[in-house]
Order: C-alpha cells, then sequence, then structure tokens
C-alpha cells in the first residue's frame, strides 16, 4: 500500500477531517515503538505524535493505532500525528509493565476473522473469548476454522462451533483449498477494513498471503506437537486485491480480555438470568436457578457456563492491583459464609472453641 486513495477512506472519516482544513487526512498502516508508518495520497511517511499530543495525552487508549485515521502535518520527510479522528471500532490489550492499563492494538475494523485451526489448537472456550472481545470491539466478527485436513469430525465440530456462535458466519477451509478466495470474497468490500486475530500459528499470514497474491507476511512451518510457530510480531495493514484493507495480527497472547461483551457471547446465559428467582443469582447453588435447571433439562451445557463464570470474573479484575485480585477471589470463595471478613471471624471463633 503505497497511497492512501479516496476509495479506501469511509465518507464519515472525510467529513471529520474537513474541521481540520490546516491538516492532511492519513491512515496508519504500521507501528515501531513510538514511531509510525503513515499513508496519505501522496504516499508513505514516517510520523510521530506532536509534543502538545504527548503531553495532553495520559492515557495510551488515546495514542494511535494500526487503522486509525490522523491527521498530519508533513515537515520534509516526517510527519506530526496532530489529531486521531473517531474509532468506529478498537481492540484492545493490557500494556507492558504498565499495571492495570490498556492500549489500543487495531482500530476502525469492520470485520473481524477470528481463526482457530482444527488440530491441538482447537478450543471451544477460547472461541467464546474471542467472540466476547470481538462483539465489545464493534466490528462484526466471522468464525475460521483453519487446517481442515487435520481434523476426522469436520461436521461434529461445526455443529459445536455453531452453538456457539452467536450466529456469526462460520468459514471451514484448508489451506489447500483452491477457491478461499471466493470463501472471503464477500467480506472485503469498498472502504471495509478487516482483521485476522487468533492463536499463534493457526494460519493467519498465510491465509492474508493468500489473498493478497504475494508474500507480504513471513510464515513458519508447523513446529513440534502438530502447533504452529508464531511469525508475526507486529501489526500492519495491507491494500488487498479483493477490496478494502486487511491488517495482520500476532498471536491473541497480546489480547486479554480487558473489554469484552459477554452478553452478547453469552446471550441466552444471559436471558435464562432473567428467570432467575434471585435478580443477584450467581447460577451456583440457589433455589429457582433457571440457568441450573437448563443445565439439569440439557437445554444448557455446563461448559458454557462454566466459560462463562471464567470470563465475567475475568473482567472484573480489570484495572486492579495483584493485592485486590487475591482479595477479591477469596471473597468469592468465602461468598456461602458472608464473604471473607465474615469467615475470618467464623474461623477465629472456630478456634476459641
Amino acid at each position: 500500500m503505497n497511497n492512501l486513495k479516496n476509495s479506501d477512506v469511509s465518507q464519515r472519516f472525510f467529513i471529520e477531517a474537513e474541521m481540520y482544513t490546516q491538516y492532511i487526512i492519513a491512515r496508519v498502516v504500521s507501528q515501531y515503538k513510538d514511531r509510525y508508518k503513515v499513508i496519505t495520497s501522496n504516499g508513505e511517511f514516517l510520523a510521530q505524535v506532536s509534543g502538545k499530543f504527548r503531553n495532553e495525552t495520559n492515557d495510551l487508549l488515546q495514542y494511535p493505532a494500526v487503522g486509525d485515521y490522523v491527521m498530519i502535518e508533513v515537515f520534509d520527510e516526517l510527519a506530526i500525528i496532530q489529531k486521531i479522528l473517531t474509532r468506529k471500532s478498537l481492540f484492545v490489550r493490557k500494556a507492558a509493565g504498565d499495571k492495570g492499563k490498556t492500549q489500543a492494538i487495531v482500530a476502525n475494523i469492520d470485520v473481524v476473522f477470528l481463526c482457530m485451526s482444527l488440530n491441538q489448537n482447537y478450543n471451544l472456550n477460547r472461541m467464546e473469548r474471542y467472540l466476547s472481545i470481538a462483539w465489545d470491539s464493534g466490528a462484526t466478527p466471522v468464525i475460521v476454522l483453519t487446517k481442515s485436513d487435520l481434523c476426522d469430525n469436520i461436521e461434529n465440530i461445526c455443529c459445536e462451533v455453531e452453538s456457539i456462535s452467536c450466529y456469526s458466519d462460520i468459514i471451514v477451509l484448508s489451506m489447500f483449498d483452491n477457491d478461499i478466495e471466493q470463501k472471503f470474497k464477500k467480506y472485503f468490500l469498498k472502504n471495509q477494513t478487516c482483521a485476522f486475530i487468533g492463536s499463534s500459528g493457526v494460519g493467519k499470514s498465510t491465509l492474508i498471503n493468500k489473498l493478497l497474491g504475494y508474500e507480504a507476511c513471513k510464515t513458519s512451518e508447523i513446529g513440534r506437537a502438530d502447533k504452529g510457530k508464531h511469525t508475526t510480531t507486529g501489526r500492519q495493514l495491507f491494500s488487498c486485491p479483493l477490496g478494502g484493507c486487511v491488517i495482520d495480527t500476532a498471536g491473541m497472547r497480546e489480547m486479554g480480555i480487558e473489554n469484552a461483551n459477554i452478553s452478547k457471547a453469552f446471550n441466552e446465559i444471559e436471558e435464562l438470568s432473567k428467570e432467575c428467582k434471585f435478580r443477584n443469582c450467581t447460577h451456583t447453588n440457589e433455589p429457582f436457578c433457571a440457568v441450573l435447571k437448563a443445565i439439569e433439562t440439557g437445554q444448557l451445557e455446563e461448559r458454557r457456563l462454566h466459560s462463562y463464570k471464567k470470563l465475567e470474573n475475568e473482567i472484573s479484575y480489570n484495572g486492579l492491583s495483584s493485592r485486590q485480585i487475591e482479595v477479591k477471589k477469596c471473597e468469592r470463595m468465602f461468598k456461602e459464609v458472608g464473604g471473607l471478613k465474615n469467615a475470618r471471624k467464623f474461623a477465629k471463633n472456630q478456634r476459641k472453641r
């Protein structure tokens, strides 16, 4: 991608850009620590945020990310980023070395392909996590099951994935398929930006190379124990021949559950919860719990509830120190006796006896 074409930019960003006529609209296509590569209608530039931007910005989420549309000033070969245009979607992760802080990973994604390979990487709990993050981001998730040639029970697995998909599209493929472009064509439209997210080694980079028609992303051979090797270490945006743009990302190890929409990803549990007798029902051992009843009757899978609770607990730990997290865990453990404080009192009374 050498320049930003009018056809690559949604009208909403052009309208907002008209508020800053003294600057030029650009898009961030890659990031290198505190430097960025941006593209404009006149080509590519190396860029950095302005001193004013840095002084006025305390939140890492407000710094540019790959996919952001920004307003810049160009001085010789260096561009200065003055403003980030309003994002339509955002993926975030926990910032390295900064407890409780998050930073933007990729922005302005229309469709996110959630990739999982059908070998030892296959894990329904992981896909539920991906869906929770995707629905919160504002992008439309599409489930991509790769390496189908390594799977002997594709029909059963597709049924399992469909049961947790929240009506998301599901694409099943092998890198040996000859119709990969056709399977993805309808998602790569004018002004659309797509991103591939998943664990290391599931074939994201190989898949993107096939869609682009050239080797833009590095790939590695499958490693030991049928596991793919992690290759991508950053994020980069490419123009796709099918239409729009595509972003390759590093392995999902970079993305935690800092932001997630479990209400959407676990809609059936949320709906069942409304029928519980108690408004604050934890679906553990309360009487007249509609969720537990659904498990007893086979309407709901117990694994599904465990996954829901795990993500719910993980979200509640966001922004807490390690000490606060431990206290919160203890509170949950001793909830039946009225919390950690009452548990300590109970233990003290037992010792006196």
